[in-house]
């Protein structure tokens, strides 16, 4: 097809308009696309939640320091992250560090110390007081039990929490009352220890003879065992701790309160020479002498056999002779101790009271029968003639 000249000069003319039009709005489009792109990301970064940045130990950013103390905590992966609070602030940062974990065997358990709570023996400063036996415990009194002569004495006036040596006054208590000890009593929720939350091997359920309950509560200082033998005393549980009182003060326990038969709630208080009366009473109860000394015994369940050990380690000690004992201890009372013994040929009534340390009260039996051993030996030892 043939064009004309004129034709062809009209075509050269459009052309070269619309490549200057298109020339002077390229800037103009690439500024809206632009304009564009950053609305679309301002829309984006409003839609999406906040990120935490992180970085590389070396670009870490720094952080202000604010005017009160920050806690630091690590994670325990080895690439893992701080977390620095603040405590005045309201933000937290978050960076990528490098942490250091310890072998497994080698990790350590980091734990609050907490300040162990103070018997009512050391808050009245009687710990602190010195005595030629050099005792672990605050109270101590040794008596013949024949003559009542006091052959040694230590605060024996004080009148502090005696724990389970309360177990030996509920032994009384349901001893003279003469009950069928072949009666069979089931624990029961009431019998769950209230004061202390002890653990307890009689499950809600376990159904026992009073003559069980009786020897566990003795011989292992059983709490649920003593609560209920209480519990289902004739007159219910308020009858019997009005009777341990009343017993008491029979036998001129003029510094003794009981609130519960079990021992664990420590307003159950007396003094070292009432709860010596209380041995020696107890003593002329052949039931409280057998079941308190017993080494051992076992619960048959029918499923499974409870096997249970005298809580008195001394029991099953050759060198010793004892008729009678109970071993008590709550925090506030310290670790207590009454035993009935013989010694270099005399009976002899001992109580320790808020001694230090598991074995403290033991030792202090052990140096109180060498110290008497010393002293009847020397007492008898001829004098030489000249």
């Amino acid at each position: 097809m043939v064009i004309g000249v004129d034709r062809f000069r009209k075509i050269l003319l459009v052309a070269a308009v619309a490549g200057w039009v298109a020339l002077s709005f390229a800037p103009l489009q690439a500024q809206a696309a632009s304009n564009a792109k950053t609305a679309k990301k301002t829309v984006t970064a409003k839609a999406t939640p906040k990120r935490t940045v992180t970085t590389s130990k070396k670009a870490q950013p720094k952080v202000a320091q604010a005017p009160a103390r920050k806690t630091v905590r690590v994670a325990s992966k080895p690439q893992g992250r701080v977390k620095v609070q603040m405590a005045a602030g309201k933000t937290t940062s978050l960076h990528k560090v490098a942490v250091q974990r310890k072998p497994a065997a080698t990790q350590a358990v980091m734990r609050a110390a907490v300040a162990p709570r103070l018997s009512e023996g050391s808050r009245l400063g009687l710990r602190s007081m010195d005595d030629p036996l050099e005792l672990n415990s605050s109270v101590a009194l040794v008596i013949d039990q024949e003559t009542n002569e006091v052959l040694f004495s230590k605060n024996d006036a004080a009148v502090l929490p005696i724990a389970s040596l309360t177990k030996l006054m509920t032994g009384l208590v349901v001893a003279d009352a003469h009950l069928n000890m072949q009666e069979m009593i089931t624990i029961t929720q009431d019998d769950v220890d209230t004061y202390k939350g002890s653990s307890s091997r009689l499950a809600v359920g376990t159904t026992l003879s009073r003559g069980e309950l009786m020897h566990l509560a003795l011989m292992s200082s059983e709490n649920r065992a003593a609560h209920a033998l209480g519990r289902t005393y004739p007159g219910g549980l308020a009858e019997f701790v009005r009777l341990m009182n009343k017993k008491a003060l029979e036998l001129g326990m003029a510094d003794t309160r009981y609130v519960e038969p079990t021992g664990l709630s420590s307003s159950n208080q007396s003094s070292a020479r009432d709860l010596a009366t209380l041995v020696s009473v107890a003593y002329q109860r052949p039931i409280l002498r057998d079941l308190s000394t017993s080494p051992s015994y076992e619960v048959d369940l029918g499923r499974r056999t409870l096997h249970y050990n005298n809580s008195n380690g001394l029991i099953k000690n050759p060198s010793w002779d004892i008729g009678l004992q109970k071993t008590g201890y709550i925090s506030e009372a310290g670790r207590c101790l009454v035993m009935q013994a013989k010694v270099a040929g005399r009976q002899l009534i001992m109580v320790f009271l808020d001694a230090t340390g598991k074995v403290g009260r033991m030792q202090d039996a052990e140096r109180v029968r060498r110290w008497v051993e010393v002293q009847t030996d020397a007492r008898v030892m001829p004098r030489p003639q000249g």
